[in-house]
């Protein structure tokens, strides 16, 4: 049996007339394999390689000078954290005191046990009795919301949820983007207007539910969930139409924030949900958003 499948090309995942009308002078951008310069006086960084006596590119992307220091930024790339980062991740294992968990970077993270709140909030010694019930707390691919508070050596990152506004995430939506497109803010945690709300998690996983009320949050230590709680359809065609706005903005590669996404979200109210899928659709909302943030700009 055959199926069509519709897959585009990398160029036409881009509008390059767009791009070239945004900036006069447009960075270079070097391929695997394309000699950056030669070796001599200068180190090579990362995403760089030397032969034949000269530094060249092992991925593609932007060259980056610092002093005699040549490095290649890739263009796409796994989530590299920082510490104070706000992530979005998966529970993928439970292990001796911690969980194992995805959070779209190279190595997966850790959440030990002793970095959590346990329900009710209180603030006491992890017992054994604690231990032998982490799976009632957090199981396999619960989502959660979380920070980042050290990183190991190699590379893998510890997260905590001791704050209240951290814990796991009940009904609503994961949308995936690139996590170059999410800008860095102070806050990532914002009610929007439209009744919604969003956690822009710096390793490219958003997530969109219904706005709580005060009431609701962190009664329960950040692990209370209303999986049995009926949510309106306005509010479940709201979360829709936000899903596909960021999607658009992601599309057009512009930065996601809560600015850009509530300036999106307006534009898009001149379709219906199911027509956020289009692409003339999609790249009619780019251009419009990126204009009223060009104009908020200046």
């Amino acid at each position: 049996m055959s199926t069509n499948a519709a897959i585009d090309l990398a160029l036409d995942r881009v509008d390059w007339r767009d791009l070239a009308a945004q900036t006069e002078e447009q960075p270079r951008v070097y391929t695997p394999g394309e000699v950056l310069m030669p070796e001599a006086g200068f180190m090579r960084g990362h995403g760089t390689f030397v032969e034949d006596e000269n530094i060249k590119s092992s991925v593609a992307g932007v060259i980056q000078k610092v002093n005699k220091l040549i490095s290649v930024r890739p263009l796409k790339s796994r989530y590299v954290g920082e510490i104070g980062d706000v992530v979005v991740a998966r529970v993928s294992e439970v292990q001796q005191k911690r969980w194992r968990v995805d959070t779209n970077s190279r190595l997966d993270s850790i959440l030990l046990l002793s970095s959590v709140n346990l329900p009710g909030g209180e603030l006491r010694r992890r017992s054994a009795e604690d231990e032998q019930m982490m799976r009632r707390y957090l199981d396999e691919g619960d989502l959660i919301s979380a920070e980042v508070q050290n990183i190991f050596e190699e590379g893998s990152l510890s997260l905590y949820t001791r704050s209240l506004k951290y814990g796991k995430l009940s009904q609503g939506i994961l949308v995936k983007v690139f996590p170059a497109l999410v800008k860095r803010r102070k806050m990532h945690f914002h009610n929007l207007p439209c009744g919604a709300s969003v956690i822009l998690g710096n390793n490219g996983y958003i997530w969109i539910s219904p706005t709580k009320g005060q009431e609701e949050e962190g009664g329960e230590g950040g692990f209370a969930q209303n999986l049995n709680e009926h949510v309106p359809r306005a509010d479940r065609e709201v979360i829709a139409r936000l899903r596909n706005s960021i999607l658009a903005l992601a599309k057009c590669k512009l930065m996601i924030y809560d600015t850009s996404i509530q300036y999106a979200y307006e534009e898009s109210l001149r379709y219906e949900a199911h027509e956020l899928l289009q692409q003339n659709a999609i790249y009619d909302i780019g251009q419009q958003t990126q204009g009223r943030l060009r104009d908020a700009d200046e």
